[in-house]
């Protein structure tokens, strides 16, 4: 019997639309079904479908050693960090990022950013003394250091509507997602792949759908045509 030597790569879809039969859902179950055709071992979290609590708060830490009353939430991330005491579901998500050599954080693009329970899941699982900070650093000491990170969103506009250089337009998609991508994903160590975007899928017909998903299935394949074989 041979056995293969090769390492598996991993991937964690991070998703947030609370109507399953979106476009957005099915954008990330598709790039899901391709990664998995792909031979990369896939997890999609779908956020709403879990019920996730997006706040960040102090009973979150019951065994911090701050017993002073003031919640300080890095520091109480990283003191259950270095103690093993972060609780559930932070825990296991924080485990599923780390496994993880690429992580895809799947939305739809609400007031030009992500939905809130997005950012709460930012918020409570890139702890402080693990995904950055403390022996960790920021940007190329991060402690996601080594993995890579992208965004797949959908838009209300049309792709013309992010054009820059065209009257009347929002602006540029890159500009909107800064925070996201140098703010969060490089401040953290990952190297940030580019967006992959379907605009206006509101606009679209059954065909036009269908046809903006094998876009993405191409388009994911493209991205990771430089991971390992």
């Amino acid at each position: 019997m041979v056995t293969s030597s090769k390492p598996v790569y991993r991937a964690l879809i991070v998703h947030a639309h609370p109507e399953p039969r979106s476009f957005s859902t099915a954008q990330a179950h598709t790039v899901a079904e391709q990664l998995r055709a792909d031979g990369v071992e896939t997890t999609l979290v779908d956020l709403y479908a879990e019920h996730w609590d997006p706040v960040l708060s102090a009973d979150q830490f019951p065994d911090d050693p701050d017993s002073s009353g003031y919640f300080k939430p890095q520091a109480a991330q990283m003191n259950a960090v270095a103690q093993g005491s972060l609780g559930e579901p932070v825990a296991s998500q924080l485990r599923l990022l780390q496994d993880s050599d690429l992580l895809i954080l799947s939305f739809p693009l609400w007031w030009f950013s992500m939905p809130a329970i997005l950012k709460g899941w930012v918020d409570r699982v890139l702890v402080m003394g693990a995904a950055f900070g403390g022996e960790h650093g920021v940007r190329e000491q991060g402690g996601m250091r080594g993995k890579k990170a992208m965004v797949l969103l959908t838009t209300g506009g049309s792709q013309q509507a992010f054009a820059p250089d065209t009257p009347g337009s929002y602006g540029s998609l890159d500009s909107f997602l800064f925070h996201i991508h140098q703010g969060t994903l490089e401040f953290c160590g990952f190297e940030v792949l580019p967006v992959l975007a379907t605009f206006g899928p509101a606009h679209l017909d059954g065909a036009g759908r269908a046809q903006a998903l094998e876009t993405i299935r191409e388009g994911i394949t493209s991205r990771l045509a430089t991971e390992p074989a």
